[in-house]
């Protein structure tokens, strides 16, 4: 069966702990790098068949995405569907972590967290990736596709296809980076998912 691996970006370097959202020009660190060459190397070396590769515009994706592309001898694909959620806290520093998310402050942007209420509502998140998804498995039903993105849509779009509901503790998302998180696809549906973390021994800057 074809199988679409949405691949979470690397480690970024993020010296200022902002929260970077859509903002550009946050490029990987060097462990990002190094993990994004792990992802390429555990396909290369489980002898996938990666007939296409797909990336979110950032250049974080973009960057995870290279060597995976020319271990394949393979060209990038940007889709703008894969992109981050939109976040109203983007390109504030975050300096304390889940503390700085719940100061008086900010507890306008919190009303609502079914939707949420701070960013881009979850159900426009679940219809752009499966949109993306569902286009790419049809685009290549022969082998297998990678598409790079971003921790929240991955994730949004796994508890679409286990039907479970939205509202999460971002804590409790399995989606770590450089994760491949993969659905193969039978008849044009997706009926199985699996999970790995091939650059999970890479160790991450404190």
């Amino acid at each position: 069966m074809p199988t679409v691996h949405l691949l979470r970006h690397g480690h970024v370097h993020n010296p200022d702990k902002v929260l970077y959202g859509r903002l550009p020009q946050f490029r990987l660190s060097d462990a990002g790098q190094a993990m994004a060459q792990a992802v390429a190397d555990d396909l290369v070396a489980r002898g996938a068949t990666v007939g296409r590769v797909v990336a979110s515009p950032l250049q974080r994706a973009q960057e995870t995405a290279a060597p995976i592309a020319a271990a394949f001898g393979l060209g990038i694909i940007t889709d703008e569907r894969l992109i981050e959620a939109a976040n109203a806290y983007e390109g504030r520093p975050l300096q304390s972590g889940a503390a700085d998310f719940i100061h008086p402050r900010n507890w306008w942007l919190l009303r609502n967290p079914w939707r949420p209420s701070w960013g881009e509502p979850y159900t426009e998140q679940r219809d752009r990736m499966w949109a993306a998804i569902r286009d790419a498995a049809a685009a290549n039903p022969g082998t297998d596709t990678v598409m790079v993105s971003h921790q929240l849509p991955i994730w949004v779009a796994r508890l679409s296809f286990e039907k479970r509901r939205y509202l999460h503790d971002p804590r409790s998302r399995e989606c770590g980076l450089a994760s491949l998180t993969s659905f193969a696809f039978e008849d044009g549906e997706p009926v199985a998912m699996d999970y790995r973390e091939p650059a999970a021994h890479i160790e991450v800057p404190a």
